[in-house]
């Protein structure tokens, strides 16, 4: 059966087309900075990789809550553990030479900001229904829902970031630490270290499981049907629908996500120097739109985004990266035959959606990163600030499922009202 009998080719042809498009645009802007193309193309492959698994960092906390199934924490703990495996070797080889260690610039100090962003962050990211990324990823797939979180979260972000220049400059911003933990374990012993809490983290999750499952609320990962893979009783054919439906529609494991976004993590390092990050991007777009409004930004806080604005937002790297994620994402669903617009949801979930966006944003930006900037390449470069940062989020992702479970579209009843 062929392609075309299974599947329309309308959407996987537009996918090709923009595909095309933002290839030629890669090259040209690659002809001007290359880092410009550099960020599109990661922000691409970060997009699809998201999409095409279902990988979300916000669902690793309302799955295990939620569904009592942890197959998506697993995989979160393997890319961590083979982000740490490689950065081991990348800042030691960097450290042993004299040269800059890559990701350093994600070493924070973290204080009360850190603690109160996280937490911020944690229920902002349950009322929206995703985290930094995972919104990015969601508004690429058509949910009308990451889109209103989107706008609110870009404008939270200024306040957010006024506001931990502010605790920076205060006398409890001086209670604190930037901690390298590498400078205190060393490398073999920060690796190991941070081995062994993973490999708790990881049988916590499955202890949790094991109870969730002998009290019978625990949930098994559903998968769409055309998601599925295909049964291998027919001989193999390059040009088939099962082809096309094992390269383009097949849904990867949260493992194989892990896995990839991993390599991504790595290759964005080691190109740029810098890690994976993305709040800092929303503020450039926010304070770039209120510029073109009139609004004057006199705020230190701000200095560096202003500067990214005058710029032009199609000169930002981070803000291009953003842009290339939300694209990957639509370019995954289109591939697959499957994007749709979603705006199923009421008024009081738009309100809600909007709250989230701005709890997101000013957390963010209080904490100094997202799940992305703060935990993801705080822990990945052997920053204290990012485990302390992971806990804050965690703790106020449960509180935001415990406060919202039930009375949002995105965030059913828990187990026992069901």
């Amino acid at each position: 059966m062929s392609t075309k009998e299974k599947i329309s080719m309308k959407q996987p042809i537009i996918a090709f087309i923009v595909l095309a498009i933002l290839g030629a645009y890669a090259v040209y802007a690659g002809s001007i900075d290359v880092n410009l193309a550099v960020f599109l193309l990661t922000g691409l492959a970060a997009g699809y990789i998201l999409t095409r698994s279902r990988y979300g960092f916000a669902g690793c906390t309302k799955r295990l809550y939620i569904l009592g199934e942890g197959s998506l924490n697993k995989a979160l703990l393997i890319m961590f553990a083979l982000i740490l495996i490689v950065n081991t070797g990348l800042h030691f080889g960097a450290d042993f030479t004299g040269a800059k260690i890559p990701g350093i610039s994600s070493v924070h100090f973290f204080h009360i900001g850190t603690i109160l962003g996280g937490f911020i962050f944690g229920i902002g990211m349950t009322m929206a229904g995703g985290c930094a990324s995972g919104t990015l990823a969601d508004l690429g797939e058509g949910a009308g829902r990451a889109a209103i979180a989107l706008i609110f979260f870009i404008f939270g972000s200024i306040p957010g970031a006024m506001a931990r220049y502010a605790i920076d400059k205060s006398a409890i911003g001086k209670i604190g630490a930037k901690i390298y933990l590498p400078d205190y374990l060393g490398y073999p012993g920060t690796l190991a270290l941070s081995l062994i809490a993973l490999v708790l983290l990881y049988r916590v999750v499955r202890k949790y499981e094991d109870m969730r499952k002998k009290e019978g609320t625990y949930t098994p990962t559903v998968y769409e049907p055309d998601e599925l893979p295909l049964s291998e009783d027919k001989p193999f054919k390059l040009f088939s629908y099962e082809t096309y439906h094992k390269f383009f529609m097949e849904r990867w494991s949260f493992v194989t996500g892990g896995i990839l976004l991993a390599f991504l993590f790595i290759f964005i390092l080691i190109t740029t120097g810098h890690s994976w990050g993305v709040t800092g991007g929303f503020t450039n777009w926010g304070v770039a739109f209120l510029q073109m409004l009139g609004v004057e930004f006199t705020s230190p806080a701000l200095a560096g985004s202003v500067a990214t604005a005058n710029k032009g937002v199609l000169n930002d790297p981070l803000g291009l990266r953003n842009f290339g994620i939300i694209v990957g994402a639509a370019i995954a669903m289109l591939l697959a035959g499957r994007f749709k617009f979603d705006l199923d949801f009421k008024l009081k979930d738009i309100i809600i959606y909007a709250i989230g966006g701005t709890f997101m944003g000013f957390g963010a930006r209080l904490a100094g990163g997202c799940n992305i900037g703060a935990m993801l390449s705080g822990i990945g470069n052997f920053s204290l600030s990012g485990w302390i940062f992971t806990a804050a989020l965690m703790c106020g992702g449960i509180t935001g499922l415990k406060l919202f479970e039930g009375r949002v579209n995105i965030i059913p009843p828990n187990r026992y009202k069901r």
